[in-house]
């Protein structure tokens, strides 16, 4: 039996998440290099940005009230603004003072048979979607919310033009930027949970949708977009849905590992929103797909950073604490299936602990270079954070790694293009320096990570570290 290590001290990573303190539309200051010219638009990031209330902390990091940061630059330089998502819940729970509400990892306080039944908070703190009138702040299990695009004021929930009031809605939609069709889908609990399916023209308008039964409850989180099929990998994580139903356990509590199950593939055609194809593989458990394609043979193409099993969530869990010690060990893998949903082959792309891929948006469904968050050399796995970027090109099967020093911790890489230049453009990231505690927005020309950044920015307050951001160009 492995022997685990528990942590005496803190990682300077555990001081970024403390409840962070918004800040109104600001000009940032050039800490050094200068912003890029064709660098144009507005960068938005997610996260959960307040995990304790009144000295409770919060039991998973999903747990967290979102906030959004936007980062608008124009000729004038570069503005950054922050606020949290004004949810039903944050503000029911900021006017008493105290929990309220279960959540991912948490019952709600108070005798457990006044939580029978109850819904959980909608944090809306996973990721963003940009539309061109409105931001969307995504969660898991609910309408998102929708902010103004500039100042990032709450509206209220948004149910795309077809979303009934609390119809789950994904924080991983797609986006086709020929067509400009956004996929995406929710699970709906249950003995056998539905997953439902959307397909959104370019304003987020919901004109499509369908829904299948699944065998048990399982948790997707993520889904691939592969020229004409969506894809789906369903982990054998099911949940035990009596006991959260009653409120004796967390819906994180209920989740069960069942590796005999293995991972079931499902397949749908894009147009008509139907299963094409059906396969079984071997288990593991992902949040989140890279890139995807089919290839000249008509083979799937699905890239997907795997885990052994769902030590992850434990991992997550112990986040909140300051204090982490499971090892949970992710890496890129590349899956090849026909659309029947049969897998012809299963390899490993790379073997350094990885997460949050992300593809050029102009180069998705094609082979294309991913940007990831990296370890750094040398370090725990089970008891830092990522410390690094890096970009894996398949076609020469290099990595390039932007390692950013000690006690430095970047956020998702966004790969934003060059408005002057479609052949070129910069990753950009959040990163938080446990050395002064503050937070920074680092921007790299995307093809020479392992060089120091072209330019960063200095934020008034401490972003803490988060999940899911995305571009939008100007």
């Amino acid at each position: 039996m492995q022997t685990i290590s528990q942590p005496t001290t803190q990682k300077a990573w555990a001081n970024s998440l403390k409840p962070a303190t918004e800040f109104p539309p600001t000009k940032l200051p050039v800490l050094s290099g200068q912003i890029p010219t064709g660098l144009r638009g507005t960068l938005y990031r997610n996260g959960p940005a307040r995990l304790e209330r009144d000295g409770v902390k919060m039991g998973h990091w999903f747990d967290g009230d979102g906030a959004v940061l936007a980062v608008h630059f124009n000729d004038t330089g570069a503005t950054g603004v922050y606020r949290y998502v004004q949810t039903h819940g944050y503000q029911q729970e900021a006017a008493a003072n105290r929990l309220l509400h279960s959540t991912y990892g948490m019952t709600a306080p108070g005798p457990f048979w006044k939580r029978w039944f109850k819904t959980m908070k909608n944090p809306a703190n996973i990721s963003v979607l940009a539309l061109p009138d409105r931001v969307l702040a995504l969660w898991e299990g609910n309408n998102p919310y929708a902010l103004d695009p500039e100042t990032l004021q709450t509206k209220g929930m948004d149910d795309l033009g077809g979303l009934h009031h609390g119809l789950p809605y994904s924080a991983h939609p797609k986006c086709d930027i020929k067509t400009g069709e956004i996929f995406n889908f929710g699970i709906s609990p249950g003995p056998n949970a539905t997953l439902h399916l959307y397909k959104s023209d370019r304003t987020g308008k919901i004109r499509q949708k369908a829904s299948i039964k699944l065998k048990g409850s399982p948790v997707v989180h993520d889904f691939a977009l592969a020229g004409q099929y969506l894809v789906f990998f369903i982990a054998p994580v099911r949940l035990n849905l009596l006991p959260m139903l009653l409120g004796l356990s967390s819906y994180s509590d209920a989740l069960e590992w069942q590796p005999n199950l293995g991972t079931e593939i499902l397949v749908f055609d894009r147009e008509t929103l139907s299963v094409v194809g059906r396969g079984e593989t071997e288990p593991w458990y992902q949040w989140h797909f890279g890139n995807s394609y089919v290839d000249a043979s008509g083979a799937l193409i699905i890239d997907v950073v795997r885990y052994a099993d769902f030590q992850t969530n434990q991992y997550l869990k112990e986040v909140v604490t300051g204090q982490t010690h499971t090892h949970a060990h992710s890496t890129l893998w590349q899956v090849q299936l026909k659309p029947q949903g049969k897998v012809t082959s299963i390899q490993q792309l790379l073997n350094q602990h990885c997460e949050f891929p992300i593809v050029p948006p102009q180069q998705v469904q094609q082979i294309s270079p991913t940007y990831l968050l990296m370890e750094r050399p040398g370090i725990d796995i089970s008891q830092e954070y990522f410390g690094a970027i890096a970009k894996f090109d398949p076609q020469t099967d290099t990595l390039t790694t932007a390692n950013l020093g000690e006690n430095r911790y970047p956020i998702e890489p966004i790969y934003a293009p060059n408005a002057l230049n479609s052949h070129q453009g910069w990753v950009v990231t959040i990163v938080y320096d446990g050395n002064s505690h503050t937070s920074e927005v680092w921007i790299f020309d995307s093809d020479r990570l392992d060089e120091q950044p072209v330019c960063r920015l200095g934020l008034p307050s401490v972003v803490p570290l988060g999940f899911h951001g995305t571009w939008k160009p100007a």
